[in-house]
């Protein structure tokens, strides 16, 4: 049995379809992602806190949901909306299909309506607040909910998902808990990280210990790390001091009285921006998706990459003595990368872990244990 669903945003666009998932009323920023595949890493991603998603892809949920595809324990985006809902699973590895999946995590979906017709609205008015209701029917309340719902601009949604304490992490890319030998040992504060990181940071050969975003410089450097990553995760990154404050301490006061090399990814970007003095601001319509060429500026290589942000460091705010730009959106030109020029620290605003996606850019892995493998000679 159907159930009607509504689907209204603060320009006053409503868009009327069929209830999946969980029943009830939802808000958020409604985003697009334009990946044709991965729909359950998108779902369990934490850097979609506060938003509702759109998928450009026509027919979402034909390969199911299985837990080795999970990005993290949860679902944290507030809706999900496709086009078309497959209601047969074909794939060895499903365990659920998503509606059941969705309505088990509380998250309601829409479909029916026209995506195509919300993604061109999204990139000529840029991001947009909005309601998706199973309760509420008049299009005018609906509406004005939409306008009144919070804005992601300074709101500090890393507290919502990041770990409630420290735990270390032994699964590697393919699935397992084997024992790899530990040369690395790596410290990753947790803004809303993915699995995905974690998995290639153990591939590497590392012990990784994930802390809370709040975890203060000091007992981070009790931990003797090599390495420090900084991950991604949700929203706007200035009210985030907490994370701000222990990088700007960790670079220029560090406690083990050296710079600990750091790789930060998306979030992990903004923060180390931040603390070198930058500024951020909020983009029109967000990088969303597996497919934004981005380019080398030392090599000319072009990387097609995996992107989930609605924030950027703003280029020309960095201190130009200390940072030397690496990276750029071929799309927009926005700044994706940057290394500090005297400290081993650099960081990107794309996903290079992928899951899922295409990986050209799981090199940038490679390079933090280079940097690690500098700084372990240096503590012998």
């Amino acid at each position: 049995m159907t159930q009607r669903a509504i689907l209204a945003m603060e320009d006053g666009s409503v868009f009327e379809g069929t209830a999946f998932g969980a029943a009830g009323e939802c808000s958020g920023e409604v985003v697009f992602n334009t990946s044709m595949t991965g729909y359950q890493e998108v779902l369990t991603d934490p850097s979609y806190r506060g938003q509702i998603v759109a998928m450009t892809y026509p027919l979402i949920g034909n390969y199911g949901v299985n837990a080795a595809d999970a990005e993290s324990k949860g679902l944290w985006l507030s809706g999900f909306i496709v086009r078309e809902l497959s209601r047969i699973t074909s794939n060895f590895r499903s365990e659920k299909d998503l509606d059941t999946y969705l309505r088990e995590n509380g998250v309601m979906g829409i479909e029916g309506i026209d995506t195509r017709e919300i993604t061109k609205k999204l990139r000529t008015k840029g991001a947009l607040r909005g309601v998706i209701s199973t309760e509420e029917t008049n299009h005018a309340t609906l509406v004005k909910q939409a306008k009144n719902s919070p804005s992601l601009e300074g709101r500090n949604l890393v507290r919502e998902v990041t770990a409630g304490e420290v735990f270390s992490w032994t699964q590697g890319l393919d699935g397992t808990s084997d024992v790899v030998e530990e040369k690395y040992n790596i410290v990753m504060m947790d803004a809303g990280a993915k699995y995905g990181i974690m998995r290639c940071l153990r591939s590497l050969g590392a012990k990784v210990t994930v802390v809370p975003f709040d975890t203060p410089a000091k007992e981070i450097a009790a931990m003797n790390p090599d390495g420090i990553m900084l991950s991604n995760g949700p929203g706007d990154p200035e009210p985030v001091t907490e994370v701000i404050q222990t990088v700007r301490e960790l670079m220029f006061n560090p406690p083990a009285g050296k710079v600990i090399p750091m790789f930060g990814i998306c979030l992990g970007q903004q923060m180390i921006g931040l603390a070198l003095g930058g500024k951020t601001y909020k983009l029109k319509f967000g990088h969303h998706g597996g497919n934004q060429p981005v380019k080398d500026l030392r090599t000319g290589q072009v990387a097609i990459t995996v992107q989930n942000h609605g924030f950027c460091v703003d280029m020309d705010s960095l201190p130009a003595d200390d940072v030397q730009v690496t990276h750029i959106n071929l799309n927009d030109n926005t700044l994706e990368g940057f290394e500090h020029k005297k400290f081993p620290v650099f960081c990107v605003q794309y996903h290079p872990e992928a899951s899922p996606g295409p990986h050209d850019a799981r090199y940038l892995f490679k390079r933090f244990a280079s940097l690690m493998d500098e700084y372990r000679k240096t503590k012998l």
